[in-house]
């Protein structure tokens, strides 16, 4: 007798570079396992909590892009801070602009590729867009092709996200991570038990195997 599919929620932002690094592992996770993979989208931390900027260590942000980068020479991976950054942000301040052109449509994209069933397609082409060095990264036609490249068609996803309740299906992930006892991206969860950072895919197989042996 078969084992019943394995099940995992990703908790996942746009902005976030270890997000963008954990794109390969999400695919790999469900190719091996034959796992449904619930990617829940969230909004970067400079959106949710950007008080973690201004009252954090003065070295956070440095450290951040200087081991994002490191991490993905490790990883064999392509790595540019994206220009225009999804979140406006002066990263020598770390000061966040009001007004906010980028992060939201993006993340009612990535929450409408869920929806029409591609969603971990779409987060690796994307994220792979954004750091991956494209300059103008945001034009459409850019946009337009990652989206085709995860089976998707752009203007339909586009159409999908115009006054549609996107926001309310963040806000409820944001919610059950929250409630999983974590707060940071990328987060795997698997039977309730969180596993955050790219750095913790083996960890969190390692604990999905077990379960299988098991069960």
């Amino acid at each position: 007798m078969g084992h019943r599919m394995i099940e995992l929620d990703v908790f996942w932002s746009i902005r976030s570079p270890y997000s963008y690094l954990a794109t390969p592992d999400m695919l790999k996770l469900r190719e091996d396992f034959k796992a449904k993979i619930n990617l829940r989208v969230v909004y970067p931390a400079a959106i949710r909590n950007p008080e973690l900027f201004t009252n954090t260590n003065k070295h956070f942000v440095n450290y951040l892009v200087m081991d994002a980068k490191r991490r993905a020479s490790f990883l064999s991976m392509p790595f540019v801070w994206p220009d225009p950054d999804p979140v406006l942000q002066d990263l020598t301040t770390r000061v966040i602009a009001k007004d906010q052109p980028h992060i939201h449509r993006l993340s009612y994209l990535a929450v409408e590729a869920v929806r029409q069933g591609r969603g971990l397609e779409f987060a690796y082409h994307i994220s792979h867009l954004i750091f991956g060095g494209t300059k103008d990264w945001n034009n459409d036609l850019n946009l337009s092709q990652v989206s085709k490249k995860a089976g998707l068609s752009y203007d339909n996803l586009m159409l999908a996200v115009e006054g549609s309740n996107h926001q309310t299906e963040i806000l409820e992930n944001q919610t059950i991570l929250d409630e999983a006892g974590h707060w940071g991206v990328p987060t795997f969860l698997f039977r309730g038990e969180p596993f955050f950072g790219q750095d913790r895919v083996e960890t969190h197989r390692w604990r999905v195997e077990n379960y299988i042996k098991a069960n």
